[in-house]
């Protein structure tokens, strides 16, 4: 029994403390959700403001892009195929946007894909110890996609610990296939 308990907190020790685990994933896109940088461009902020303003974009969306000079590349998954849409006319309409690439991919209706997600809702948001800091902002920053029973956490966290937990509790949902913690640590 002891044993046992000795291996649970090395691993624990490890997830926290190894190098490479603190580090943020470097990613070659901006999410919509995720606050710029102060020295971004305009079309970049205006990119970003646009998309989180949809009036249907939500906790299980995903919207993301790419700036290349003029041209926006629309990037991430919506459970709304009107989400999808709307993206692509409200950034065609950016000044100094000359062309979009809408690479938005509509999650298939399922299901048992919606109970996945109302259960992460209920395990991540319905925690005390997360969903009070992180349930209460107008477009909370904790991102669930759910797509044939595969999840993925997209969004900022504030520590490792909280990024930790979160992935504890979205392992234990049941009917989930997998789950890939692609949240990035806020850094101090």
């Amino acid at each position: 029994m002891s044993m046992c308990k000795t291996a649970g907190a090395v691993a624990a020790f490890a997830l926290v403390f190894v190098p490479g685990t603190l580090a943020a994933q470097q990613k070659d896109h901006n999410d919509a959700f995720v606050r710029g940088s102060e020295g971004e461009s305009r079309i970049m902020q205006e990119v970003r403001h646009q998309l989180v303003m949809l009036p249907y974009y939500t906790i299980f969306d995903d919207l993301a892009f790419r700036l290349d000079g003029s041209t926006v590349t629309l990037l991430g998954e919506v459970t709304n195929p009107t989400l999808k849409s709307d993206a692509e006319g409200v950034v065609k309409r950016i000044e100094g946007v000359t062309q979009v690439n809408n690479q938005i991919e509509v999650l298939p209706p399922s299901p048992m894909d919606a109970q996945i997600r109302r259960a992460m809702f209920r395990v991540i948001y319905g925690d005390p110890q997360i969903g009070d800091r992180y349930g209460r902002q107008a477009l909370p920053p904790i991102h669930i996609i759910v797509k044939n029973g595969h999840v993925k956490l997209e969004g900022v966290v504030g520590n490792q610990m909280d990024k930790n937990l979160i992935n504890v509790r979205a392992n234990g949902v049941p009917d989930v296939f997998s789950v890939e913690n692609d949240l990035q640590v806020a850094s101090s």
